[in-house]
């Protein structure tokens, strides 16, 4: 028999604060977490948004010599894994170090160092590359590094699935307790890419956001005006157990993970499927390894990235499987004040899907403010809503037509 897995710690770092609670509150409260980059000059840019991560010290939570030479995504995993880790009150000992493992995903890593050391390569020569060059860039340096901070010797690893790479990650960690192969998992996603490479390559392809004279308007999933996403950065980490380790040690539970799905599309470098099919089958799938139907599910967070065709065949993907429900269950997209956190956007909300289930309140989807009859879900539009939730699901998708879905249920004894 399968062990049931459960979440028992969180953390984020997001652009709406720095913690759990200044997150959750914000995005409760409907307030956006975008503005104008400050990282870089952005003259000449079509874009010149983002949704920065505000008043962080990576030495509030790493020893000073350590924080100068670690990359900000590297940082703010390791941040988000420390609240994690607090609020989980699980302790790793040598007794049961190999029982415990990390998996996270990130999208592109260390954009920063690689951009100022190609600068550097151009001008000084290589000798004059640093040493920590390669360490500070690569995705999996995230998870070595939580592993080596907290003495986790289980399964380690880091998924490079783009836009899905932070949903893949918890869903893998899921399947690894699930399957007997370790105790506890330190899981979800990072992100840090506000960087001139980033931002122009993402405005080549013409699915950035250019709502520059008003910010916090510019992400707007589902609405008839959008232009396209706004890139966030931050982190969403995860303490997952079995529910014998967590129930052994008498940690308190926000919620269990009960079903994962994956898919590919098969279909367009960047576009997904037509009819949103892939889409379609991996929420299926997940609904199928949860072992429920569609009619139970009440909350789904949405992928929503306020681009035209994910919106839409998002939408068209939720009718093709929960049919006659798809109108009556609520739908939101958080991504609407976060921005998108790409490979860190799954880790960020599976925990705001916990979180929902904790506290029974579904964060609304803000700047809905002009709907068409192509996206007629309940889009909860511009207010949180109370609502008692059993079960909720949460999306992701990404380029290369790569698809997740994890579903979460309020905890049972």
């Amino acid at each position: 028999m399968k062990r049931r897995v459960v979440i028992t710690g969180v953390g984020l770092i997001t652009p709406l604060g720095i913690g759990v609670d200044d997150s959750w509150e914000a995005l409760c409260a409907g307030k956006s977490g975008i503005g104008e980059i400050t990282r870089f000059d952005t003259t000449n840019f079509d874009s010149k948004i983002a949704g920065e991560v505000k008043g962080f010290n990576a030495e509030d939570f790493l020893p000073k010599k350590e924080a100068k030479r670690t990359q900000l995504f590297i940082a703010y995993a390791m941040a988000a894994s420390q609240m994690a880790m607090e609020a989980s009150g699980l302790k790793i000992d040598d007794s049961n170090a190999p029982r415990v493992g990390v998996l996270t995903g990130c999208g592109l890593g260390g954009l920063e160092i690689l951009e100022e050391t190609a600068r550097v390569l151009e001008k000084r020569g290589p000798k004059r590359v640093t040493p920590f060059f390669i360490p500070m860039m690569i995705g999996n340096m995230a998870p070595g590094m939580i592993s080596i901070r907290f003495g986790a010797k289980g399964p380690n690893a880091s998924m490079a699935t783009a836009c899905a790479a932070g949903t893949h990650a918890v869903g893998e960690a899921f399947e690894i307790i699930q399957s007997g192969r370790a105790d506890a998992m330190i899981t979800g996603g990072v992100e840090s890419v506000i960087t001139p490479t980033c931002v122009a390559g993402f405005s080549a392809m013409k699915a950035l956001s250019t709502r520059n004279d008003d910010p916090q308007k510019a992400s707007r999933p589902f609405d008839r005006d959008r232009d396209g996403f706004v890139v966030g950065e931050g982190s969403g980490i995860l303490v997952v157990e079995s529910l014998e380790n967590a129930e052994k040690r008498g940690a308190n539970i926000l919620a269990e993970i009960v079903g994962y799905g994956m898919s590919g599309d098969g279909h367009h470098m960047t576009a997904p499927s037509p009819d949103g099919d892939g889409m379609s089958r991996c929420m299926q799938a997940a609904l199928d390894n949860a072992g429920i139907s569609y009619d139970r599910i009440n909350y789904i967070n949405a992928h929503g990235t306020s681009t035209p065709l994910n919106d839409y065949y998002e939408t068209l993907a939720i009718k093709a499987v929960f049919k006659e429900r798809a109108k009556l269950t609520p739908v939101s997209s958080t991504k609407s004040m976060t921005g998108h956190l790409l490979g860190g956007a799954g880790g960020i909300e599976t925990v705001f899907t916990a979180l929902s289930i904790r506290d029974s309140i579904i964060p609304p989807t803000i700047n809905l403010e002009n709907p068409d009859e192509e996206h007629d879900l309940d889009y909860v539009p511009n207010a949180a809503r109370k609502a008692d939730l059993d079960y909720a699901m949460s999306n992701s998708f990404g380029f290369g037509g790569t698809n997740a879905t994890i579903i979460l249920k309020k905890f049972k004894a």
